[in-house]
């Protein structure tokens, strides 16, 4: 059984950083697209980040981001601890949403980080950023 935990999430004001780590269970993130998701109050989920870690023979390594968090935003994985994370920096008001962590079933990234790709999600953890 895949789980996916979330934690890092809290209450900032703007300018400020937060760092969101996702540690997965029954799930090995290599060779897989893996990303992250927010959702705002009355708003639809966006995709924020993905990430996919190949070797030179699997398509090599894909990077994508929302272009509303490039420059800021930073996604990253640690194969060793079974950990993605999001570095956020420089955070607005607007980035103020219940932050998902999501893992395909296989596979590689699309540009448009779309939800209906991801298989596994975590339960979220709350970003609210104040002016």
């Amino acid at each position: 059984q895949v789980q996916l935990v979330e934690s890092g999430g809290g209450s900032v004001q703007a300018g400020g950083s937060l760092r969101l780590s996702c540690v997965a269970y029954g799930y090995t993130y290599s060779y897989s697209c893996t990303g992250w998701f927010r959702q705002a109050l009355g708003k639809e989920r966006e995709g924020v980040a993905a990430l996919y870690i190949g070797g030179i023979y699997t398509g090599g390594s894909r990077i994508y981001y929302a272009d509303s968090v490039k420059g800021r935003f930073t996604i990253s994985q640690d194969n060793a601890k079974n950990t993605l994370s999001l570095q956020m920096n420089s955070l607005e008001p607007e980035d103020t949403a219940m932050y998902y962590c999501a893992a395909r079933r296989g596979g590689y990234c699309s540009r448009d980080i779309s939800a209906s790709d991801f298989a596994y999600w975590g339960q979220g953890t709350q970003v609210t950023v104040s002016s």
